[in-house]
């Protein structure tokens, strides 16, 4: 399968993903607030932050796996682009996303879905952050196999829009 065809965006909830894993946009305290996160609280049911709350707290960049609770999936993948009292960088968010890659391919996780980590409730710029996350996922899969598909689900038109521009960017980029 071409590079480009393991990448598929789309708009929607990304609590309702059918694949292995989705990507919560998480904080450092790996607490279920809002946004993403309140929402895989809400459908997941209470496990979901029991695991996280017996993990504890976790540096800013990492990503550590729980079980999905009632989510569709097996885990919930938590990527903790921000902290607390930490922003959300260019070096958080890269390490975020790539970290969560690693989870992937540690675990041989077929399908997964990011949100669009660190531009909701965090902040980030959506322009960069979209160039970041998805510039870091091209990277990633170009030298692995697994995840074999990645799947960026974003909330509203506006998010996709900005998320589609940057993917045929990189793409023609790519075949170039």
């Amino acid at each position: 399968m071409a590079l480009r065809e393991r990448i598929n965006i789309t708009i929607g909830d990304i609590t309702e993903f059918e694949g292995e894993a989705i990507v919560n946009a998480a904080n450092t305290n790996l607490i279920l607030g809002g946004g993403v996160a309140g929402a895989i609280r809400k459908k997941g049911g209470p496990s979901i932050q029991e695991e996280c709350h017996k993990i504890g707290k976790i540096p800013i960049g990492e990503a550590v796996f729980t079980s999905a609770g009632n989510l569709k999936t097996k885990f919930v993948i938590h990527a903790a682009a921000m902290g607390f009292n930490e922003d959300c960088t260019k070096e958080s968010l890269e390490n975020a996303v790539l970290n969560s890659l690693k989870r992937c391919q540690e675990k041989k996780i077929k399908r997964v879905a990011f949100p669009a980590v660190g531009m909701g409730i965090a902040g980030f710029p959506m322009e960069k952050g979209s160039k970041i996350l998805l510039e870091t996922i091209f990277s990633f899969l170009s030298k692995s196999d697994f995840p074999e598909k990645v799947n960026v689900i974003l909330y509203d038109k506006k998010s996709y829009d900005i998320f589609k521009k940057i993917f045929d960017e990189i793409s023609k980029k790519i075949l170039e």
